[in-house]
C-alpha cells in the first residue's frame, strides 16, 4: 500500500507547481522576506528556476518585492483568497457567541472587521442590550487609516504587508488624512500595548477599544472593535477598564496564536 501511495505520488508530479508551493510556504514562515539567493540556497534549487518561478509569483501578485526591490514576501492574494472561503464563514460563526456575550456583560455594541481590497471590510456586528447605542452595519467598508480598526489591523502586520497594504489603500468617504510618521508611531505604540483604546475621528463622545484576532505567525487576521460610550445618568454601567479587559479575553479566545500580545491596561 505504502509503495502504490509513493507510485501515485511520482506518476502525479507536476515539477513546477512544486517549485511555486515551496517558495509560498517558505515564504510564509519569513518574517521580513528573503532575497532570491537566500530562497535559492533554503530550497535547494538553481538559480535560473527560482528566478523565473519568483517572476511569474510577483506577476501574478502572489509575492511582493520589497521597495529595494532585494527580498520577497507574500502578499496578501493568499489572505484575500481565503476570505472567499468557509473558514471565513467559521470565524464569523465561532465568534458571534462570544461577541454576543461580550456585548450582553459590557453593555456596549462590538463589531469584527477584516482586511479587503485596501480597507476594512465588517463581517460579524452585535449590538449592546440597552434601548440605545452605536454600531456599524454590517458589510459596511471603513477607512483603513483613521480608524481603530485600520491601525490595529496595520500594526500587527510585516513591514513588507503592511506597505502593500497603504498602497492599495484609497480613501473611503470622510476619512482624516494622517501624516505617516505620526501613523508609523501609532503603530509602534499599539504593538507595545497590544491593542488601541483612542478617541473616535468618526463620532464624538465615542472611544474605541480594538483588538487584533491573530492568526499563527502572530499577524492579525481580523479587528475586534468596542465603540464604547460612557452614560452619564445614574445607571452605572461597565466601566472602559472593565469593557477593555472583558474584549482582551474575547480576542484571545478567537486568535490563532492562542492569546494577544501586549500589557494590561492601566
Amino acid at each position: 500500500m505504502e509503495a502504490d501511495d509513493t507510485n501515485d505520488a511520482d506518476r502525479y508530479r507536476a515539477p513546477a507547481l512544486d517549485k511555486g508551493l515551496d517558495i509560498l510556504e517558505l515564504l510564509s514562515e519569513q518574517k521580513d522576506g528573503l532575497t532570491r539567493a537566500e530562497i535559492t540556497k533554503l530550497l535547494g534549487r538553481n538559480a535560473s528556476e527560482m528566478y523565473r518561478m519568483l517572476e511569474r509569483l510577483v506577476a501574478r501578485q502572489y509575492v511582493v518585492r520589497s521597495p529595494a526591490g532585494d527580498r520577497y514576501s507574500l502578499s496578501l492574494k493568499l489572505y484575500a483568497l481565503a476570505h472567499r472561503h468557509p473558514p471565513m464563514n467559521r470565524l464569523i460563526s465561532g465568534a458571534l457567541p462570544v461577541m454576543q456575550r461580550f456585548a450582553d456583560t459590557a453593555e456596549q455594541s462590538v463589531h469584527l472587521a477584516v482586511y479587503d481590497r485596501g480597507n476594512l471590510l465588517v463581517i460579524a456586528q452585535v449590538d449592546g442590550p440597552g434601548t440605545w447605542g452605536i454600531s456599524v452595519r454590517l458589510g459596511s467598508r471603513v477607512g483603513l487609516i483613521d480608524t481603530g480598526s485600520g491601525r490595529v489591523m496595520l500594526a500587527f502586520q510585516s513591514a513588507e504587508q503592511r506597505e502593500h497594504m497603504l498602497a492599495e489603500h484609497t480613501r473611503v468617504k470622510g476619512e482624516h488624512v494622517l501624516d505617516r510618521d505620526v501613523l508609523d508611531a501609532a503603530y509602534a505604540q499599539i504593538q507595545a500595548d497590544g491593542f488601541s483604546r483612542k478617541d473616535s475621528l468618526q463620532t464624538v463622545g465615542v472611544t474605541d477599544i480594538t483588538f487584533p484576532l491573530l492568526g499563527p505567525s502572530g499577524q492579525a487576521i481580523a479587528a475586534l472593535t468596542c465603540p464604547y460610550m460612557r452614560r452619564i445618568d445614574e445607571y452605572v454601567a461597565p466601566s472602559i477598564e472593565d469593557v477593555t479587559a472583558l474584549l482582551k479575553d474575547v480576542a484571545a479566545g478567537l486568535s490563532m496564536a492562542g492569546n494577544t500580545p501586549g500589557q494590561e491596561s492601566d
